[in-house]
Formats: structure tokens, sequence, C-alpha cells
């Protein structure tokens, strides 16, 4: 067997190694921090769903337009929801709240500005953990930007005790 002559120009240098190495790290470490781009919150704790104070039941009425999502869903009672609260139900997206005894309105848990869950309820407000944007869950409205938008209202329905997606 017969071995090629030595030619220095075909044997790779250490440059060449080094930035090979460099450019296969690289795509590792691009790989490894790929993430989620559905604009939601790194956070994958849940929080709380029910907050506010007092409680009272009552027959009431109904929410707005918005999206379908869930519809037909069972969601709580009514003596469940706070009068001047809310309860936030994650998996249908939607809070539920009560602004005046027994007239219970529903909202969107969907962030107006960059689309992220929102799960975070104190009292009567909705927090976006992304970037800070407040909502009113009694009507809907941006409290603190940068969301500019309110809340879609979701469609309910309110039978005797018992809270349904309409």
């Amino acid at each position: 067997m017969t071995s090629a002559p030595f030619n220095p120009a075909s044997e790779p240098t250490r440059r060449t190694v080094v930035a090979a190495a460099g450019a296969v790290g690289l795509a590792v470490a691009l790989t490894a921090c790929g993430g989620s781009d559905d604009g939601s919150s790194a956070s994958s704790s849940a929080a709380p769903e029910e907050t506010g104070a007092g409680g009272s039941g009552g027959s009431g009425s109904r929410s707005g337009g918005g999206d379908n999502t869930g519809a037909g869903t069972a969601l709580t009672k009514t003596a469940d929801i706070p009068e001047g609260g809310g309860k936030v139900f994650s998996e249908e997206k939607v809070v539920v709240a009560q602004p005046a005894a027994g007239d219970f309105k529903a909202f969107s848990t969907i962030c107006t500005h960059a689309g992220c869950p929102l799960i975070d309820l104190q009292g009567d407000t909705l927090s976006c953990n992304c970037h800070g944007s407040r909502f009113s869950v009694l009507d809907g409205s941006v409290k603190k930007g940068p969301a500019t938008k309110p809340l879609a209202a979701r469609q309910i329905s309110v039978q005797g005790d018992s809270i349904t997606l309409a």
C-alpha cells in the first residue's frame, strides 16, 4: 500500500479545527436555547384560580361576544363567584366576574397586548406576567398598559345557580 506524499495545504490547520468546533458548539447551544415562540410566559407554575372578597349567590345575566372556545362547558356555581371579584378558569381561558349581586360577566384570559395567558387574579384585577398589563375583571377594561385594548367578552349562560360557557 502506498501513501500519498505529505501535502501541508491539505492538512487541517489549528484555526480550521477550532472554527469547526466553535460552529458545532454554537449550533448545539442555539438548539438547546430554542423554546416556545407562542408569546407565553416561561413560568409554568399555576396561580390560584380564585380571589376576591365575599361571595353571594343569585341568578344573573350574561356577557357579550367573543370566541366560542369551550362552548357549552359547565364552569361553576354562582355562589363560587365573589361579588366585586371573579374566578379564572385557565383551561377554558376565561374569567367569570360578578360586578354586582346577580350580574355575571365573562372575559377572555388572553392578554390583548401580546397574547400571554392571564392567570394572576388579585381582587378585581387580572395581571399579565409577560409585560405587566392589568385588566379589570368587572368590565374587561385596561387598568395599566402596555395593553391598549380591553379583554374580549365571552358569552356565558346563567341558569339557576349554574354558569356555563354559551
